[in-house]
C-alpha cells in the first residue's frame, strides 16, 4: 500500500494535466499512488489520461460535481496514511512531498504540513512569490485572518484528521480549501516547510464573471468561520474582513480592468481601511493605493505600463537561491 495518496480533481484539464502529473512522478519521494477524479470532462482529459503508463496512477470518472465533490470523492478511494491535494492546473517541486512528509514524521503531534506558494504564468513563467509566512502549530488563529496557504495545492494531510474534519463544502464555489483548512487546523497542529513547494498557475482567461461569484463564496466563508470561532478570537473579524476586501481589491485590479471594475476596486479597499485602519501600513495595501493612482490620473494603456514596468523593477517578493523546477 502507498503511504501517500495524491488526488487530482480534474474537469477538461487537457492543456495541463500531463504537466502536473509530470511534476508529481518527478517527486524524490516515490512511494504514492496518485488518484485522479475526472470531473464529467468533455475534451481529451481522459484520453490523455491513457497514455501515462504508470502503476501508481489510478483514475475514475463521473458525472460534474465540482471542485469540492471531485476531492471528496479522491478521499474515498484513496489508501495512504497521508492524503495530499493538487489541482490539475498547478504543480509541485520535486522535494514537496519529502520535505513535507519528513516534517510530519518529526512532529508527531502535528495533523498538516504546508509549504510556500510561488505564481506561474501559462508557460510556467515566474510571476511573483507569495509572502513567506513561518506559522507552525495552532495556526486556526492566523488562518482566520487570512487564507495564507494559498489554495488546494499545498497541504499534505495526516489520514485520521482527514477523517475528523470530514468533507469539503459542495456549496462553496469558491474558497472551498480556505474552509477547510480553518476546520481542519481547529482539529490539529500544522507544520510549515519553509521553502517555495507549490507553483500556482494564473490563468489569463477572462475572470470577470467569476470574481463577483469568489466575493460571496468567501464572504460565506468568514462569516461561518466566526460564528463557530472562539469567543476570544472574535476580535479577529475586522481584522479577516478587511484583508478580505483587500484580497477582491487586487481581484478586480487584475481581472475587472474597465471603469466600473476600478470603481468596484476603490469601494473595496475603503471598506478595508474602515475596518481595520492599520493595513495602511502593508506594502499591499500601498501597491493598491499607487495601482489607483496610476489608473486614475494617466489613460488606461499608459497607466499598465507603469504598473507593469514598476512590478518588475520592485517585485512583491523575490526569490533568491531557489530552483523551481
Amino acid at each position: 500500500m502507498a503511504n501517500v495518496s495524491i488526488i487530482i480533481p480534474a474537469y477538461n484539464a487537457e492543456k495541463t494535466i500531463l504537466k502536473t502529473i509530470s511534476s508529481i512522478q518527478k517527486q524524490s519521494y516515490s512511494s504514492f499512488e496518485l488518484i485522479v477524479i475526472d470531473d464529467g470532462s468533455t475534451d481529451k482529459t481522459c484520453e490523455l489520461l491513457s497514455t501515462v503508463s504508470d502503476p501508481r496512477l489510478k483514475v475514475f470518472s463521473y458525472k460534474n460535481g465540482g471542485l469540492p465533490v471531485a476531492r471528496n470523492r479522491g478521499i474515498t478511494h484513496a489508501s495512504g496514511d497521508y492524503i495530499a491535494f493538487i489541482d490539475a492546473d498547478d504543480l509541485w517541486t520535486p522535494d514537496k512531498l519529502e520535505l513535507q512528509l519528513a516534517a510530519l514524521q518529526e512532529s508527531s503531534e502535528a495533523g498538516a504540513a504546508y509549504s510556500w506558494t510561488a505564481f506561474i504564468d501559462e508557460e510556467e513563467k515566474l510571476l511573483y512569490a507569495g509572502k513567506p509566512l513561518f506559522f507552525e502549530g495552532n495556526i486556526y488563529p492566523h488562518l482566520l485572518v487570512e487564507n495564507f496557504i494559498c489554495s488546494g495545492s499545498n497541504i499534505l494531510v495526516r489520514r485520521k484528521f482527514i477523517e475528523t474534519t470530514g468533507e469539503f463544502d459542495s456549496s462553496l464555489k469558491s474558497a472551498e480549501d480556505w474552509d477547510y483548512n480553518i476546520r481542519l487546523a481547529a482539529q490539529c497542529p500544522f507544520v510549515v516547510v519553509p521553502k517555495y513547494q507549490i507553483l500556482y498557475r494564473k490563468s489569463s482567461q477572462a475572470m470577470s464573471s467569476k470574481v463577483d461569484v469568489m466575493e460571496k463564496a468567501i464572504l460565506t466563508v468568514t462569516e461561518r468561520a466566526f460564528c463557530i470561532a472562539p469567543t476570544e478570537l472574535q476580535y479577529l473579524k475586522k481584522h479577516s474582513l478587511a484583508k478580505t476586501y483587500q484580497f477582491f481589491t487586487k481581484l478586480y485590479l487584475e481581472y475587472v480592468l474597465d471603469s466600473d471594475g476600478i470603481e468596484r476596486a476603490s469601494q473595496r479597499i475603503k471598506k478595508a481601511v474602515q475596518l481595520y485602519p492599520k493595513i495602511v501600513l502593508e506594502k499591499e495595501t500601498q501597491r493598491i493605493f499607487f495601482k489607483l493612482f496610476l489608473l486614475q490620473i494617466f489613460p488606461y494603456r499608459k497607466a499598465i505600463q507603469f504598473i507593469k514596468f514598476f512590478g518588475k523593477k520592485f517585485p512583491m517578493v523575490s526569490i533568491q537561491n531557489q530552483s523551481l523546477t
